[in-house]
C-alpha cells in the first residue's frame, strides 16, 4: 500500500465529510494517449495511474491554517486542534489562510482509500457517476447546483441535471471550455477510511 497526496478545494472537502463525494476525475497528462491502441494501451495506462492503485491511500490537502501562533487570542484559545481548515467556514475573514498545495502530511484529517480506477474521456460521465463526484443538491435528488451562477439550480428529476451540474464545477475548477475539450481522465473511486488526526 503507497500513500499520496491529493489536492482538493474546500467544496469538495465538504462533500468527502458529508459522504457525498466518492469519485474524482482528473486530466490524464500523457501525449499518447489519443494515438495509442486502445484495448492493451488502457490497461497499461491504467497500471501507471499517477495517484496509485486499488488499496492506495490518498491523504487530501486543502487550504488551512494554522494556528498555533495564534493561541493567546480569545478567537483561536479554545479551539480543539492548532490546525483551522477553510472547508469548515470558520474565520471567514482571516488572511493567514494558506493554499491546499503547502499543507503537510501532519495537518491532514482525511484519508481516502483508492477502490478503483478506470480511464474514460469526461463526457462519458452519468448521472449516477455525477452525483458520486459531490455536486450539491438542494434535496436528496436535486435540484442540483449551478456552479457558474450563483442560487441557480438545474431542475430535479432530470437525468441531464446533474451532469449538467457537474459540468458547472468542471469548468470553474478547470476554466472556460475545459469541458468541451473532452478530455481523457482518470475516474478514481474511493472510499473514507479514517481521519489521519
Amino acid at each position: 500500500m503507497r500513500e499520496r497526496p491529493i489536492l482538493f478545494s474546500a467544496p469538495m472537502v465538504r462533500a468527502i465529510l458529508d459522504g457525498r463525494k466518492t469519485q474524482t476525475r482528473r486530466v490524464v497528462k500523457d501525449r499518447h494517449i489519443d494515438a495509442a491502441p486502445p484495448a492493451c494501451f488502457f490497461q497499461w495506462l491504467r497500471e501507471r495511474c499517477p495517484y496509485g492503485q486499488p488499496g492506495d491511500r490518498l491523504w487530501v490537502k486543502e487550504t488551512f491554517f494554522d494556528t498555533a501562533p495564534f493561541r493567546d487570542a480569545p478567537l483561536f484559545e479554545s479551539r480543539a486542534t492548532p490546525i483551522a481548515y477553510r472547508a469548515d467556514n470558520e474565520f471567514i475573514g482571516c488572511h493567514k489562510w494558506r493554499p491546499s498545495i503547502h499543507m503537510p502530511r501532519r495537518a491532514s484529517r482525511i484519508t481516502l482509500e483508492i477502490n478503483a480506477v478506470r480511464v474514460e474521456r469526461l463526457h462519458e460521465i452519468n448521472a449516477a457517476d455525477a452525483k458520486s463526484e459531490g455536486i450539491e443538491g438542494q434535496f436528496e435528488g436535486g435540484p442540483w447546483r449551478n456552479y457558474q451562477r450563483d442560487g441557480h439550480w438545474f431542475p430535479e428529476g432530470k437525468d441531464t441535471a446533474p451532469v449538467l451540474s457537474y459540468r458547472t464545477l468542471w469548468e470553474k475548477i478547470n476554466g472556460p471550455g475545459s469541458w468541451d475539450a473532452n478530455p481523457w481522465v482518470w475516474v478514481i473511486e474511493v472510499k473514507r477510511v479514517e481521519d489521519s488526526k
